[in-house]
């Protein structure tokens, strides 16, 4: 059986919750528990800190991963309204890292993803 390696939240629900820290990060475990607990939280999904151990063992991703992505950022974008990419009006993601232990600072943030020439 294949591993799950994105996870989806958004909409009151969530495929994770907040005892999952070890496998969606300290970060992506409050955004599952608190849409699970009906918080308004925007529509995303979370990538598994499987996917670090995956690379680091094999030096590339999993073979799942691209549609799992793929597949989460369809329905970010069915929630939403609004496409990634589009010229018009485009989804625009935030990218925050996280990890299983707490390291404020350490990552980066990337905001409004989706920018495109265009807009």
């Amino acid at each position: 059986m294949a591993h799950k390696y994105v996870y989806s939240f958004g909409e009151g629900k969530a495929e994770g919750k907040a005892e999952m820290k070890e496998l969606l990060g300290g970060k992506g475990a409050n955004l599952a528990e608190m849409s699970n607990l009906k918080i308004a939280v925007p529509a995303g999904f979370t990538i598994s800190t499987e996917v670090c151990i995956y690379y680091d063992k094999n030096k590339k991703y999993p073979p799942e991963l691209e549609a799992e992505t793929t597949d989460a950022l369809k329905k970010v974008e069915k929630v939403m309204g609004t496409t990634f990419g589009d010229a018009s009006d485009p989804l625009l993601l935030s990218v925050r890292s996280g990890a299983r232990a707490s390291m404020p600072g350490m990552m980066d943030t990337v905001l409004n993803l989706g920018l495109n020439d265009v807009t």
